[in-house]
């Protein structure tokens, strides 16, 4: 009887795996390749639950060490993540020739180096931090708008409403998450470097410092974010500019520390380090969900940077282990 069983099951593995794929429709094909995994796996529960322990261990174990990592040396562990951010995903896109993704890619990482390049210039003219956060911003509010589109079309396609301007589903569904993978992605990344940039600036025009005290003292009239005089005075020569005052008495552009909390990813005083109060600083409802986005990728940054990394390693462990 078992030997009859075991003949029933390679005969029906056998016909399953003689069947020409490209034949079939997609559902059909969809199938017959879930029917084969099956059958592959057919007998393996133990060594399943034993990948199961190991994915388990490795994810705590890689969680307390990068939280341990952020903590004790914070700019090596922003480094490492940056550059995880912006190579990973291209190389994985390079594998599976998604050709558009490193368009898009090359044009981002040609355009944000030369960005960068600037702001690390010695000595950094007084125009060159408000060009940089402008860049940095608008590719924040481009992102922004991607995502909050690509999650509509996604939820409109899950609601059946794709129908009434004759899109089909899977259509819909991946221009949905094509949209909200390039919003968050590139958001992510371009904050990462719109940080690095915004402390170089910073740390050039000298009030502001990230170990230290600030090397200069920072006058009443003058910006430190940006270098430039604040002008109040209401005459033919003033440039009347909106200002914000910070809990701590220091004055800035309303720009400049806009984008200095935003873009930059700071939340402290430019000057004196005091904490800022961003719901004070962003008193209207349709101005905070920017900060809840930013917050949002903050946490998409893990995902993208150190989740392929922990996948690799697991995959090390258990080829190490003998598991398939």
């Amino acid at each position: 009887m078992a030997n009859h069983e075991d003949g029933w099951h390679g005969e029906k593995h056998l016909n399953i795996t003689g069947i020409d794929l490209k034949k079939l429709s997609e559902k059909e094909r969809w199938r017959v390749e879930h029917q084969m995994l099956h059958e592959k796996h057919r007998g393996h529960e133990s060594m399943h639950a034993e990948m199961a322990i190991v994915l388990l261990i490795t994810l705590v174990v890689a969680q307390i060490f990068l939280v341990q990592w952020k903590a004790r040396h914070f700019r090596s562990y922003q480094k490492a993540t940056l550059v995880g951010m912006w190579l990973i995903p291209v190389i994985i896109s390079i594998k599976f020739e998604w050709w558009r993704f490193c368009v898009f890619w090359t044009v981002f990482s040609l355009t944000t180096a030369y960005v960068t390049y600037k702001a690390s210039r010695k000595p950094l003219s007084g125009s060159t931090p408000r060009w940089v956060y402008k860049w940095f911003l608008l590719l924040y509010k481009v992102s922004y708008a991607s995502g909050i589109l690509g999650y509509l079309v996604i939820m409109f396609t899950i609601f059946g409403l794709n129908m009434l301007i004759m899109v089909k589903p899977q259509t819909a569904m991946d221009f949905g998450l094509l949209l909200l993978f390039y919003g968050l992605y590139f958001g992510v990344v371009s904050r990462d470097f719109a940080e690095v940039c915004a402390d170089t600036m910073a740390a050039h025009i000298g009030y502001y410092s990230a170990t230290g005290l600030p090397a200069k003292r920072l006058d009443p009239n003058m910006c430190a974010v940006c270098g430039n005089e604040i002008y109040i005075m209401n005459n033919e020569d003033a440039v009347i500019e909106k200002t914000i005052k910070l809990n701590c008495g220091h004055i800035f552009h309303e720009f400049c520390i806009r984008g200095w909390c935003i873009v930059g990813k700071k939340q402290t005083c430019p000057y004196c380090k005091e904490k800022v109060d961003l719901k004070r600083m962003f008193p209207g409802p349709w101005e905070r969900p920017h900060v809840m986005y930013g917050n949002l990728l903050d946490w998409i940054r893990y995902l993208v940077a150190w989740q392929p990394v922990i996948i690799g390693i697991v995959q090390v462990i258990n080829w190490f282990l003998g598991l398939e």
